[in-house]
Formats: C-alpha cells, sequence, structure tokens
C-alpha cells in the first residue's frame, strides 16, 4: 500500500473484535484519520497509530444527509493528505451505506479501496450454533435487510414468494421489526412451528439466543430493553443445542475487570476473553516515557560492565530492550550479564529476542531476587542494574547492598495515576456498586496500592465485599488483606494463565 492518500473502506465484522481481516488491520496501521461508527467494537482502535486521529460519527447513518455529511468529512481528510480508514460494521457494501459513501468520493474525484468485512448475517449465526446452510434445511440462503426505520414497517418484499422458499431466511432486524417480520412470515404461509433463531448481540460476551417458532415468538418473548437481533428462520435453527460452542466457554456471560495498565493488559484481556468473559478494562495507572532516558542509555550503553539485570516489571523489561537496541549495542552484548526477571510474561518478552533468563520469579518479592542471585554465586562486588519506575523505591536495592552488591538504579519510565472520570474510563465505581462485576483482578501489590487510594479504603472493603477478588500471586494477595480486602481467588503458580485458570475452577465450584 503507498504512502499517498487514500481512503480505506473497511469492515469491521459484526462485533467481536478478532473478526477483523489482516487486510482491514493492516489499513488501520497506516491511517492518519480513523473514522468508525458506534457499532464498531472499539477495542479495533487499538490497530490504529497512537498518534492517528479518532473520529466516532455515531450510528450507521440511514439519513441522506448524516451520509453525505460523513462523505464530506472523508473528502476534506483526504484534500487535507491523509490516509483515512473508514472503518464499517460488517461489511461495507453489505446492507451499509458503503457504497453511497463511496460513489461521493467518486464524484469528488477521491481514490478508495474496499477491504470486505464478515457481514453480521453471515458472521452472527455461527456463534449462536446457528449452520445457516446445512444439508436437509434447505437449498436457498436468503437475506433481508430489515434495519432502514425505526418505525416498525416492514421491508418491501414479496412476503408470499419469500414464505414460499424452502430453505432459511436471515435478517438483521431493528426491534420494532422483529415482531412484525415474524408474523409477516407466518400470516403469508411459512408454518407456525418453523424453528427461529433471535441473536442478540451477536459474536459478543454479552450475546444472548431465543430460540422457538414464528408460532411461539409473540413480542413478550423478546428481551425487555429493546434491541436489535439477528433473524435465522428455517429448519437449521432448531439444530442450535446441538452445534454451541460460543456461548458454553466457562466464563461465558462473566464481567471481570482488568486493573493492569492498557500497556500491560493486552495478555490477560486476550486470556479472560478466550474463556468467554466480558473484560472491563480499567487500569489503576498509565504508563508515560521517562522524564530523561539519558541515565538508562548510558546504562545501555555500557551494559558490559554489569554482571546483573534485574527488572522488577514488564513494562521495565520493554523499556530495558528498546533503549538496548535504540543505542550501539545489540542483543549481543548482553553476553555475560546475568538477567533476572519476574513473571512469565517477561520471560517470554525475552525469548521473543531469542534470549533466556538466567533467573525467573513467580512474582516479584526482594528477598526471593536476593536469594536466587546469591545462589548463583556472591553478590561482594558484583555490579546490578536496576531499571524502574522514575520515583520507585526498591527494597531490594537496599538488600542487595546489604548482600555487598553495587547497584545502580535508573528510572526508566514514569507512572500516572487513573482517576475516576478521566476520558474513555468505566465508571467502575458504579459497577461496582450495582453489582454488574462478577471478579476484580489484580496482578501486582501495587495496582492493589493504587486501587485503593482512588477509590477509599472504606469503600473499596465495602463494594468488594460481594465481589469475588483474584490475586496473582500470594504477595498480592496479603496487600490485598492488609488494605482489608479478601482475595477468593490465589493461583498456585505465579502467572496471568494460571490466574485465569483459577477464575475458571472458581467458578465451577461455585456453580456446581
Amino acid at each position: 500500500m503507498p504512502n499517498r492518500p487514500m481512503v480505506y473502506f473497511i469492515g469491521a465484522g459484526p462485533g467481536d473484535p478478532g473478526l477483523l481481516t489482516l487486510a482491514g488491520a493492516r489499513c488501520l496501521e497506516r491511517a492518519d484519520v480513523v473514522v468508525y461508527d458506534r457499532l464498531v467494537h472499539t477495542a479495533l482502535l487499538r490497530h490504529a497509530r497512537p498518534d492517528a486521529e479518532r473520529i466516532d460519527v455515531g450510528q450507521a447513518a440511514p439519513q441522506g444527509l448524516d451520509r453525505d455529511a460523513i462523505a464530506y468529512l472523508l473528502v476534506e481528510k483526504f484534500r487535507d493528505g491523509k490516509r483515512v480508514a473508514r472503518l464499517k460494521w460488517g461489511d461495507p457494501f453489505i446492507f451499509d451505506d458503503g457504497g453511497e459513501e463511496a460513489l461521493i468520493l467518486h464524484e469528488h474525484g477521491v481514490p478508495f479501496e474496499v477491504v470486505p468485512g464478515i457481514p453480521a448475517a453471515v458472521g452472527v449465526p455461527p456463534y449462536a450454533g446457528v449452520a445457516v446452510t446445512y444439508r436437509g434445511g434447505g437449498d436457498t440462503l436468503t437475506l433481508v435487510r430489515g434495519h432502514e426505520d425505526a418505525s416498525g414497517k416492514l421491508p418491501k418484499i414479496d412476503w408470499k414468494s419469500l414464505a414460499r422458499l424452502d430453505g432459511t431466511i436471515v435478517c438483521y432486524a431493528g426491534p420494532q421489526q422483529l415482531p412484525v417480520i415474524l408474523t409477516a412470515l407466518r400470516t403469508h404461509g411459512r408454518p407456525a412451528d418453523e424453528p427461529v433463531a433471535l441473536i442478540f448481540n451477536g459474536t459478543l460476551s454479552n450475546q444472548h439466543t431465543i430460540v422457538g417458532t414464528l408460532g411461539s415468538l409473540a413480542k413478550e418473548a423478546l428481551p425487555a430493553q429493546a434491541m436489535p437481533a439477528i433473524v435465522v428462520v428455517g429448519r437449521v435453527a432448531a439444530l442450535r443445542e446441538h452445534l454451541r460452542w460460543f456461548d458454553v466457554r466457562p466464563l461465558f456471560g462473566r464481567r471481570i475487570v482488568v486493573t493492569r495498565p492498557r500497556e500491560q493488559a493486552h495478555e490477560l484481556v486476550e486470556l479472560f476473553e478466550d474463556q468467554g468473559a466480558q473484560v472491563i478494562l480499567s487500569p489503576t495507572v498509565r504508563l508515560a516515557p521517562a522524564t530523561d532516558y539519558a541515565p538508562i542509555d548510558e546504562a545501555c550503553a555500557t551494559i558490559a560492565s554489569f554482571d546483573w539485570v534485574v527488572l522488577p516489571a514488564l513494562t521495565g523489561v520493554e523499556v530495558f530492550l528498546r533503549r538496548l537496541l535504540a543505542g550501539p549495542n545489540d542483543i549481543r552484548s548482553l553476553k555475560g550479564v546475568g538477567l533476572c526477571v519476574m513473571g512469565q510474561s517477561s520471560v517470554e518478552r525475552f525469548e521473543d529476542v531469542g534470549v533466556r533468563p538466567d533467573v525467573a520469579i513467580g512474582e516479584f518479592r526482594p528477598e526471593l531476587v536476593v536469594e536466587a542471585l546469591a545462589a548463583k554465586g556472591s553478590l561482594q562486588g558484583r555490579r546490578i542494574l536496576i531499571p524502574h519506575a522514575e520515583g520507585a523505591r526498591e527494597h531490594l536495592t537496599a538488600e542487595l547492598r546489604q548482600a555487598g552488591a553495587e547497584v545502580v538504579e535508573v528510572g526508566a519510565y514514569r507512572i500516572e495515576r487513573v482517576l475516576p472520570g478521566d476520558p474513555g474510563e468505566p465508571d467502575l465505581y458504579k459497577m461496582l456498586l450495582e453489582k454488574q462485576i462478577d471478579v476484580v483482578t489484580f496482578a501486582s501489590p501495587s495496582t492493589v496500592k493504587e486501587f485503593v487510594d482512588i477509590h477509599g479504603a472504606d469503600a473499596v472493603a465495602d463494594i468488594l465485599r460481594t465481589t469475588a477478588v483474584a490475586c496473582v500471586g500470594p504477595v498480592t494477595a496479603q496487600t490485598a488483606q492488609a488494605l482489608g480486602i479478601t482475595p477468593a481467588i490465589v493461583p498456585a503458580e505465579y502467572s496471568m494463565a494460571a490466574m485465569v485458570a483459577a477464575v475458571v475452577k472458581h467458578f465451577r465450584m461455585t456453580s456446581s
């Protein structure tokens, strides 16, 4: 893809951010501006560059003026010399107004490309265990558009002919249109015992599916909160109980809070989502660049003069590697230098660059670090580098110096507290107060302390009394207990994967 102004129409898929295509992700990574609809999962925006402009244009625009305004916005950004990603729910050209927007671009001489996405009518049913085409289910698959307006009027199609087709009908329908579409099929000749599946919030962790028949799914069977749905009518809908896979995962429907910084949360979020959980990312801190990189750059330039590098946090690992490789040295400079890291994620990060740490400790405990290093040889006169957060006071430093080591500390990054009400952050306190959360996870003692400082000790002890708390290891659990929080879940192994497995085990035990 050339580095020239361009508009990319990108299909985001029907909800699950994992359904974005590789081509779509590449276009997002190159974009200067991302224009997206409200139905698009915001997790997809992580594919965009941090400095890319993000523009939320609200719901997919069915009204001409709204659609035209969005198209003219694309034209304007193109004329500013920008590469523009127009991120559309589902597929841009299937039951969407991407074609109309593209025509306006054509009229103004604006070049564009289309990256197809998975349409909702195709992508959602499999997540509900519905195979829309199946031997014995009929020889036709008909897609019906049913969401042009919210008035409850029927789409303008030949319902009598549609009802006579022996096959499957799939329709994306607004809440007002659901009952009238089902009624129209029934009154125009479709059998009353025809199986029907209504899929709400398809492909997401709060997906909800209702299965019945045309005769049984009256208006009162619909959710109390008006929501659009994918409607599947046909014999194939009856196979759902045999083909379910998505909504039977062990943590499906559970809402789990991850308090790690966004920059470090990706692994834990994916692990929970793989088990079906709905993850609420609510970091207590955010990571920021160091005020001055000169000290760590100087340490990296003279890395061969150190006997050990001790990295108490994954962030320190990331910054250390980045600054080491940005200078005159490379990975070969670490030959002869011992590496001590905390946690499996830090081990894996070094293995990504072909280096195996000499010492790996499950959870950061200063006495264990000193013990592990001493087991490798006397610390007397050993030169040890510790990159950590600016302003951090490491108890480890005092213990290493007491053992005779020469310790050099450098600030590799800054930590800033994330406060309630900060833009883009969830109202976690309200969610906890209203008992909307199943588990709050803590991956380090510092995260527990920040959480309590932000919300207040008395309030935290109260709101977490009826919510399960998971801690990655005993040190984090001890910190929580000292602050009035009783952890219900503490894995035997100190890793993100072990914590997720422990959460799964907890709910299996409590639900049995």
